[in-house]
Parts: C-alpha cells; structure tokens; sequence
C-alpha cells in the first residue's frame, strides 16, 4: 500500500505530523514500536501556554495534570527568583494519546506495536517491518526521538551529543505552582535538577547531568537535602536528550528529521515538546507542497530547514551561554543571585544591563567567564523562544 506520508515513531513530534499531514488530506501512517502510545514517558511533562497558543491547539482537561504560573530559578543557597508564564504540566503520556486520536479522527492510520527493521529507497521508500510487513511512501518522517533511527541508518549525520534526564514521580511535595528549577553544580554537574509538580501533590523530581554512571546517586541525594528521600515513589523514568542544538542535514530526498531525531532540544534545559510539536507542523506543510508538485527531491524538501531557522532560537547562542553558565561555581551562582530581583519577568533590558554590570563591578571575572553570554541563553529560554 502506497502513502504520500509515513511517520516512524508516535511521540509528540510525530504524533503533531500525523495530525497536521491528515489534516492536510495526505494519506498518512504512524508507526509505534511500543504497543501503548506515550509509554514510557521520557520527559518532564511541561508545556507552555505560549507554546499551546502559538500551534493553536486546545488541551483537553484529561491531558492537564497542573497549570502552573511559571519558572522559578533556585540558586545554591536557595535564593531563588522567577519568571512569570504560564503554562500546564500535563499527563503527558494522555497528551500524546490525544494528538494521535485526533489524528485518526481525520483519517490517519496508526499501527502501533511494530518496530521498523529497515527503509530502503528507490524512486520511492519501502519500510519494513518486524512483522514482515512492508509498506511504501512518498515522504518518509523520523520521529524516534534520541535514537534517531534513519538518521543513524543511513548514515545522514554524526551522532549528537546526549545528556541522561532521570527523574522520580513522588507523592506529597509542597509547592508554589512553579516549575523549580535547581542550579547546584554539586548535585548535579553541567546540568540541573527540577520539582515539576502534578495533580493530587504529586510531582516530578528529576535532573540531567553529564555523569550518566551517578545520575542517581545525584538524585537521590537531592532528596535527601530536601528531606524527600521517604516520600513515596510512584514510578521512575527519564532517557537520553539531545543537548548540542540541531543536525547537519534535516532533511534529504524523500525525508524530514522531526523533534529529538533532528535535534530540536533547547540547550539550556533541555524542553523539546514546543519544538517537537512545531517541527512536526512544519514537515507537514512541506510534505503536503511536495505532494501537489509530486517532486520529493531535497531540493522542495529544503523548505523545511528555511522553516525552522527562521522560527527556532540561535542555537549557538544558547551553547555559548550554557557553556559559561556551567563553568561557574556554587560561590559565584550564589553571588550572581544575589543581585537578582525577584520576579525576573518585569525587568527591563536596560535593568537587565544594570544588574550585569553590578555584578561586573564587584567580580570582573565573570566577565572572562562569559556572563554576557550566559544571560543570554537565559533569555533565549523564555517560552517564547521555544523554551518550553
């Protein structure tokens, strides 16, 4: 049977492709290995409402686990400030669910509990599959996340640089319905840790770190300096994220690199669903153009990466700032927040000035050690750059 469309891997980038490729009236098929759609979860559940906004989609209540008002950055000492805005954390394995029900609403088909074995190429694709299977398609999509199985497969790009993300579901933790977000080097080495809370006092209490060998011993120290550590642990999960911006080549004759698999994870932290989802709007817009043209060389498909340069964050910018951010000790994370206001959202740019060169004033180091660019990656994570 032949497709104009198939998508390998129903995660969020995936399953936004097979919604807004059916929604295009393209024949379309969503192939999940696993048998459950959004199982396991490998991330922390959160999408902003800037970002629910911006793909003009509506949540249904089942998928929402939580609204919360915003971010707040916690420092060493736990001198803390935040950001306001807005957003859910969600149930996301419902979230995901939803998106591919609503995709087979408008005529998407999905096979889910069948493992792609191989794609081979001739003036269009054949996949096969686990179950001798085999199917053809004009444009063929790889949503499979961090393994990146075509990418890898044909050899198409090198592989990206992973961070391991754990993360514990605990019950009873207070909180203030933000995101916390931790910037404690020694719990959590060149990277971070998080209390995301969720519905009935639950949350999700994680961290990524470059040290994925004491990703849990990390953890679980954490808890202990929360006093967490006999909180009641519903399920643990995370996975590997993508943290060194997005692949060479995203797209090739007859095929598009969405979400994890090309790389759209913000730097900095990481969020990946805004990108994802976006991602796999854009691989729509262009498969339905290369349908109408019947022309799936690269050469239409390049449209794709025009897309999203245009729209996501400069992810060498972000590199740059995490960089230095990672290379400062607790001491001067915990004089840095000293000069921080408390709500970060109100300050002006040219507040914003102000405080750098307070800091600057006092420690001119931190100058050699790129401050500059650090708090631009902070910026460039705001919901509205794709963040979260």
């Amino acid at each position: 049977m032949e497709y104009d469309i198939i998508i390998i891997g129903a995660g969020p980038a995936g399953c936004s492709t097979a919604l807004n490729s059916a929604k295009f009236g393209l024949k379309t098929l969503l192939i999940e290995e696993h048998k459950v759609i959004g199982e396991p979860v490998h991330c922390g559940e959160c999408l902003s409402e800037f970002a629910v906004q911006r793909l003009g989609i509506k949540l249904p209540k089942e998928v929402i686990s939580k609204e919360v008002k915003g971010v707040k950055v916690i420092f060493p000492d736990g001198k803390s400030a935040y950001i306001k805005e807005k957003g859910f954390v969600l149930e996301k394995h419902k979230f995901e669910q939803w998106l591919a029900k609503e995709s087979a609403k408008l005529g998407a088909e999905i096979k889910l509990g069948l493992k792609v074995l191989d794609a081979v190429k001739k003036e269009f694709w054949t996949i096969k599959c686990s179950d001798n299977s085999e199917f053809k398609t004009k444009i063929l999509i790889d949503a499979t996340g961090s393994s990146a199985f075509l990418s890898e497969k044909l050899n198409l790009n090198k592989r990206y640089t992973t961070i391991i993300g754990m993360q514990y579901e605990l019950k009873d933790i207070p909180e203030e319905g933000y995101l916390d977000f931790y910037l404690w080097p020694k719990m959590a080495p060149e990277g971070y840790l998080w209390m995301i809370p969720k519905s009935n006092g639950r949350a999700n209490v994680g961290l990524t770190t470059t040290e994925r060998n004491k990703a849990k011993t990390f953890l679980d120290e954490f808890m202990k300096q929360k006093n967490w550590e006999n909180k009641v642990k519903v399920k643990t999960f995370g996975g590997l994220i993508p943290i060194s911006g997005a692949v060479e080549k995203t797209f090739d004759d007859g095929l598009i690199l969405v979400g994890d698999a090309a790389g759209f994870a913000s730097p900095l932290f990481e969020g990946g669903t805004s990108l994802s989802l976006t991602s796999g709007k854009f691989a729509a817009q262009i498969a339905k153009k290369a349908v109408e043209q019947k022309n799936y060389s690269k050469e239409v498909l390049a449209e794709y990466e025009t897309l999203w340069r245009k729209e996501f964050p400069a992810y060498d910018k972000i590199m740059k700032g995490k960089n230095a951010l990672y290379n400062l000790t607790e001491e001067e994370l915990n004089f840095i927040g000293k000069f921080m206001p408390k709500n970060i959202s109100q300050v002006s740019f040219m507040e914003r000035i102000q405080i750098i060169f307070k800091i600057l004033i006092k420690k001119p180091n931190l100058f050699g050690k790129g401050i500059l660019s650090a708090a631009k990656a902070f910026s460039y994570s705001r919901a509205k750059y794709y963040g979260w």
